[in-house]
């Protein structure tokens, strides 16, 4: 299906969608503020609100919710931001394989309840189609529980929702993705607070220094860096900057991964189901 088809498609999924008040799981990112936006758009038509649900988890960087406040106070959403525990409530503790799917299903319940509090109808969500070709068992727990994924629907892939994200002027047009802390452990290692926030620094030590897609994933001591392959030799040039302040988060060795960044290199061996396909 070629691009404009998609969007006519995208808007008339949203004009239908939109007839009843909706909850949306409103992230920030790309994804999601697109969503909302062409959301807040048809249910303006259609005389109805939107809700646009951020969950505050101890699994996301804290700088996503203040992003998110400020693209939800240029549309006509209604804000929440919900607090959740999910290392405490969702049984993820340990990073098991199908964290994903248990966190999702822990949060997704919780969007729900507030959705039927506020009298909602329905609960959206910002998938993609390029998501559904990756291992992402939290798409799982959204099928089962009845929440829409319209991007994906429309066969939006992530270059189609960029591109329509910059004909709009959304400020997150060109955000990087943003995956939850926990992607950066290996699964079976136990997770904390404490080492999510210093792989939280670790990010934002990288990024000072210029580089747009960054991973810093963690091995017991060792932290491996995932930059895009053309800054390869940009991460190694300033190795005399950013080694010394990793190292004083409590790393002993600082390595830089060859084959670059890659979204879920924690997962190889894993199908989009977890089937080891």
């Amino acid at each position: 299906m070629k691009y404009e088809e998609k969007k006519k498609k995208l808007i008339q999924r949203l004009q239908e969608l939109t007839k009843e008040d909706t909850a949306i799981a409103f992230s920030g990112g790309v994804d999601s503020s697109l969503l909302l936006i062409q959301a807040c758009k048809e249910a303006k038509k259609n005389g109805t609100v939107v809700y646009a649900v951020t969950m505050d988890t101890e699994l996301h960087p804290k700088a996503d919710e203040e992003i998110a406040k400020k693209v939800a106070g240029e549309t006509d959403a209604v804000h929440t931001v919900i607090h959740m525990d999910e290392l405490k409530d969702a049984d993820i503790r340990k990073n098991p394989v199908d964290r994903c799917y248990r966190c999702k299903r822990f949060l997704f319940q919780n969007l729900l309840s507030y959705a039927r509090e506020k009298g909602a109808a329905k609960v959206m969500e910002g998938s993609n189609l390029d998501d559904l070709g990756k291992y992402r068992p939290g798409l799982r727990a959204v099928k089962e529980l009845g929440v829409y994924s319209p991007l994906a629907e429309c066969e939006f892939t992530k270059n189609d929702v960029r591109r329509m994200a910059a004909e709009y002027g959304i400020r997150v047009a060109n955000r990087p993705s943003t995956p939850c802390l926990a992607t950066r452990f290996p699964y079976g290692t136990r997770l904390s607070i404490e080492e999510m926030r210093k792989v939280e620094q670790a990010e934002e030590i990288l990024k000072a220094e210029g580089f747009y897609n960054v991973r810093f994933r963690v091995h017991g001591t060792l932290g491996r860096i995932e930059v895009d392959e053309k800054d390869m030799d940009q991460i190694l040039s300033r190795k005399d900057i950013v080694v010394p302040k990793l190292k004083k988060l409590g790393y002993d060795y600082i390595t830089v991964d060859l084959e670059g960044f890659r979204s879920g290199s924690m997962d190889i061996g894993l199908g989009p189901s977890g089937d080891g396909q």
